[in-house]
């Protein structure tokens, strides 16, 4: 009988013996590869955190104690070890198992994260709850070496710090986020984990002693020792000058240290680091040697791995066109927030080096950092996933927008992105980006017009968000080949009822017209914001019904906008708004999700034949 199929429920772990834990590793990590080949998902990061993830079900009770995972897309063995394992079948389908931490799916996520560096805060938080209510379990924060230099992560470490909360911190060290780690903390990470002197002496001391209680005593009197060794031989004591006890490094995959290690952070009270290096991608080869390329994949065939497609994405256009620019236009710098791949960068990385800058999981810093770089007369482009961009809001409003400073926001998986879920879909950046005055948005209504308009942006002197979706096209169209502020774009012409729509939205719209032989006009609103008053001054004179169109909330997006404006201009038609309601989108794929929301061709048509009547 396999090991993984002795384990249905969290406490089964606990029944194991070291050699059938080590027995489970190894069937997890096929079992990982088998699913997530067929259904996608976070794959490499996962294949790292095996061995950690049973040890910590093992020494601790999740019944009582509580662990948050930090970014969360790295829970998939926690959810296996926690009676989720028949459930992988349905791993980030429509109404299936959650690629992240979801708290109605399971009593034993705790706090739901999707983002990076939030999980030392919130476990603050609980565990002065639970202080203040006089109960006695265990807290741990789960977090990476890339979320762990953001700033949320060092102001909640300084905070426990100096107020000496009881919490239990785990830094898995791989040395990856999404792309490899960069900053003085990683590399600080890196020199402590790598520090051979200090290893091979820590190991000898392991060997010399076994597990017979003279072997403890000694190991008890030698910890001391070996304290004072450590700080002699590691460049610093970073985490011990915070005020946290430090344990490390361990070897992340051998379950009897990790263990025994876990058990001794257990006693200590007051807040502990105890810093694992693991290895991503750990057990199948293909992710092992290109750890990036399987953090978040989409199905493949496990026999042979992932391989590109070779299809043209707006994120690969758009670093293919920043590229092409910067050739000749040397004042072009390229900034990214640890994401060089999945925003397209890496050929602008190679190309030039010197004027491209990964700051690391650090949106804030990268939106002021780019404010910064724009008051020399360069022109700093930042490429950022819709949703992480939210992170930066503060830093967009006042080092951005209340300067006027030419900085241009790429922002890239706008709309819907699908199975990634709540986390991730970016339906917020048109709600929150047009109420920050000096703010322009713009978006290409297909890929070929990316380029147009980022060369636009660059010669402009103020603030712009150019928004795109994740993939490709739906259909083929004309890119405008001038670009007016302000202006927008007649598609085609018709009666009775013009379609604004935005994006990727414009050629839905020109599906529905073409599938269902409607005689409506459809106009691509190139500027959310400016909007086109002149066009929208026609419109109210013709008096024609108006149906918008955009993949974002409608609370504070383009309909709503254009409502405002026709509103001001006395329109006495009729307007119909069409956009995401006031919630958040579970995962699926994106026609589900369209079909969910009454966003499919379908649909659609049918608002437009109200219109129509």
């Amino acid at each position: 009988m396999k090991q993984l199929d002795k384990i249905n429920n969290i406490d089964d772990i606990k029944k194991l013996n070291l050699s059938e834990k080590k027995e489970l590793s190894t069937e997890i990590r096929e079992f990982l590869v088998d699913k997530v080949s067929k259904n996608g998902g976070h794959l490499a990061s996962n294949l790292g955190i095996v061995e950690l993830t049973i040890s910590l079900c093992d020494v601790f009770d999740f019944n009582q104690d509580k662990i948050i995972f930090d970014v969360g897309h790295q829970s998939y063995v926690y959810k296996i070890l926690t009676g989720r394992k028949n459930m992988f079948d349905t791993l980030r389908k429509y109404k299936g198992l959650r690629g992240f931490p979801y708290k109605k799916e399971s009593p034993y996520d705790f706090f739901e994260t999707g983002h990076s560096s939030t999980s030392i805060s919130a476990a603050i938080g609980m565990a002065r709850a639970r202080d203040l209510q006089k109960k006695d379990y265990n807290i741990i924060a789960l977090i990476g070496d890339g979320a762990i230099s953001n700033g949320m992560s060092l102001e909640a470490i300084n905070d426990l710090g100096f107020n000496k909360t009881k919490l239990i911190i785990i830094l898995n060290d791989n040395g990856m986020s999404i792309s490899s780690n960069v900053g003085g903390l990683s590399s600080y990470l890196s020199r402590l984990s790598l520090n051979e002197k200090y290893i091979k002496l820590k190991n000898k001391i392991k060997y010399c002693l076994d597990d017979t209680k003279l072997g403890n005593i000694s190991i008890n009197l030698l910890t001391r020792i070996k304290d004072g060794i450590r700080k002699t031989l590691v460049p610093s004591k970073y985490f011990e000058d915070m005020g946290l006890t430090y344990i490390g490094p361990i070897d992340g995959h051998n379950i009897k240290e990790i263990e025994k290690v876990l058990r001794r952070a257990k006693k200590i009270d007051g807040p502990v680091i105890i810093h694992t290096v693991t290895k991503k991608g750990k057990g199948y080869k293909f992710a092992e040697e290109t750890p990036e390329k399987y953090h978040g994949v989409s199905p493949f065939d496990k026999e042979i791995g992932v391989l590109s497609t070779g299809k043209e994405t707006y994120s690969s256009a758009f670093g293919k066109a920043l590229t092409n620019i910067a050739a000749h236009n040397k004042k072009v710098i390229a900034i990214t927030a640890a994401m060089q791949e999945g925003v397209g960068l890496e050929k602008f990385a190679k190309k030039y080096p010197e004027r491209y800058f990964d700051v690391g999981i650090s949106e804030e810093h990268a939106v002021t950092l780019a404010a910064g770089i724009s008051t020399t007369n360069l022109r700093p482009v930042f490429a950022v996933y819709s949703t992480f961009l939210q992170r930066g809001f503060d830093q967009i409003v006042h080092d951005v927008c209340m300067q006027n400073s030419p900085v241009i926001f790429a922002i890239d998986r706008a709309g819907l992105v699908g199975s990634d879920g709540e986390t991730h879909q970016g339906i917020l950046d048109l709600s929150y980006l047009s109420i920050i005055p000096n703010m322009t948005i713009i978006s290409p209504k297909c890929i070929a017009e990316l380029e147009t308009l980022l060369k636009w942006s660059i010669k402009q002197n103020f603030p712009i968000a150019i928004r795109y979706p994740r993939g490709g096209d739906y259909i083929e169209m004309k890119p405008l080949k001038d670009i007016t502020l302000g202006k927008w774009e007649y598609i085609t012409k018709g009666h009775k009822v013009t379609v604004i729509a935005t994006g990727k939205m414009v050629q839905k719209a020109c599906q529905i017209k073409s599938e269902y032989d409607l005689d409506i006009s459809i106009i691509n609103a190139t500027f959310i914001k400016p909007l086109d008053i002149d066009t929208l001054k026609k419109l109210v004179k013709k008096k024609e019904n108006i149906l918008t169109l955009e993949d974002n909330l409608i609370n504070g997006g383009l309909g709503h906008n254009i409502l405002l404006a026709l509103n001001n201009l006395n329109y006495k038609g009729k307007i119909k708004i069409l956009g995401f309601n006031d919630k958040f989108i579970e995962q699926g794929s994106i026609e589900e999700l369209y079909k969910q929301e009454h966003l499919d061709n379908k649909s659609i048509k049918e608002e437009i034949e109200k219109l129509l009547k």
